[in-house]
């Protein structure tokens, strides 16, 4: 593979990864106008962005094994096609209930994006390099926080809401023709694949008995969650709570990523001197003690504007190391069935992230309270699922760029 295929293929992957991310943060800008339009609370607003947690992480078992019985294409297609018109749903919803519906529907379009960018990747890298590969994918999409709520908020002001949608479809027709010309088929159709319930439930039974992966698909769904919460939360902290603008909420946001972004291009760095297992245990460590401080300084009231983003930027930029390694140690083991150990990898990260975004917009918040408590949890229950599973993979996986698979223990 040559330099030019090699960053193209990067660029193509991200964009796809990418989707799901922009059709998450374009419109948190827009939480109040669409709650007015729709005549509800920003608060229950969330409950859309948690319907669309959910779409994906249903999504996501759908497209693993039709990524492996037709190819990759195919099915990315079809879920693009399902995303563009979800997307003019929401341009339409006159009501809360047809607003959080047709999220749902277009989360379930977006996944395919996000399920055959995965396997994909276990298709045209080899196993010792995925763990840098998702490390840059992870930097194009970590532009999203930096783009999306700027961008949505200059949208509402200018436009209204519903604009924002439009832009989200037209980003679909573009992801769509950039694969349909650029990017090759990565994985034949295998006719062995049966679609019936019975054997697809035994090939996702047969990738989640894995003890590698369970362990960090489930640490990594955990620690990721956390993101989740702070995404679907902080409108309201940062607007209703800190009283801060649209515009300035768009900032904030952004800045907020790039704590997510260095750590994770850091991360390729450190690939170098340390193995993915390492630095996942080093950086959940990390997250579990910012997340307790940080809900434990919100409790007492210590906290005010400027050290509540502070200590969020330390939360994400722990999540940067662990995000890329726990994903790519996840699929090291699979190669056949790396489509459906994708989605089933996805389902339970979006899965859980939804749950945990669902718990945080039932809360009527008036602090940040309710928010930190759920993120804290989320990154201890993460470091004792990994404390936990570590000990039950007897052949491991363990990749460090620039050398050979390792072994854990």
């Amino acid at each position: 593979m040559t330099a030019r295929q090699y960053w193209s293929l990067i660029l193509i992957l991200g964009t796809m990864t990418a989707l799901g991310p922009f059709s998450i943060d374009m419109y948190l800008s827009g939480y109040q106008a669409i709650a007015e339009d729709l005549h509800t609370t920003t608060a229950r607003i969330g409950l859309s962005l948690a319907s669309y947690f959910i779409g994906i992480s249903a999504g996501q078992l759908l497209y693993g094994p039709l990524l492996d019985r037709f190819g990759r294409k195919k099915p990315l297609y079809a879920g693009l096609i399902v995303y563009m018109l979800a997307s003019a749903g929401c341009i339409v919803a006159k009501s809360l209930d047809f607003f959080v519906a047709v999220r749902f529907i277009q989360a379930v379009g977006s996944c395919a994006a996000a399920v055959a960018s995965v396997a994909m990747v276990r298709d045209f890298f080899p196993i010792k390099d995925s763990a840098k590969v998702f490390a840059l994918l992870m930097l194009v999409v970590a532009a999203s926080p930096m783009l999306a709520p700027t961008i949505g908020g200059f949208i509402t002001a200018a436009w209204g809401w519903q604009v924002i949608f439009v832009v989200l479809g037209l980003l679909g027709l573009f992801v769509m023709l950039a694969c349909f010309f650029f990017l090759p088929e990565s994985h034949q159709p295998d006719t062995s694949m049966s679609l019936k319930p019975g054997p697809i439930i035994n090939g996702f039974w047969s990738v989640m008995r894995e003890p590698q992966f369970y362990t960090y698909a489930l640490t990594g769904a955990l620690a990721f969650s956390g993101l989740f919460v702070y995404v679907s939360s902080s409108p309201v902290v940062f607007m209703n709570i800190f009283h801060v603008s649209e515009h300035n909420f768009g900032w904030i946001f952004a800045g907020l990523s790039v704590g997510f972004i260095g750590s994770s291009q850091l991360n390729s760095l450190t690939l170098r001197y340390f193995s993915s297992e390492q630095i996942t245990r080093i950086a959940l460590f990390g997250q579990a003690l910012v997340g307790i401080v940080f809900c434990i300084s919100t409790y007492m009231g210590w906290l005010g504007l400027g050290s509540t983003i502070f200590m969020l930027f330390l939360f994400l930029s722990c999540l940067g190391f662990v995000n890329p390694n726990a994903s790519a140690l996840s699929i090291a083991p699979f190669k056949k069935n790396a489509g459906s150990a994708a989605a089933l990898m996805g389902a339970l990260q979006m899965g859980i992230g939804g749950l945990a975004s669902t718990i945080a917009a039932l809360f009527d918040m008036t602090t940040a309270v309710p928010m930190t408590v759920i993120m804290a949890c989320t990154a201890i229950l993460s470091l004792t699922m990994l404390l936990a599973g570590r000990a039950r993979i007897t052949n491991p996986v363990l990749l460090q760029e620039g050398g050979e698979a390792v072994v854990i223990h």
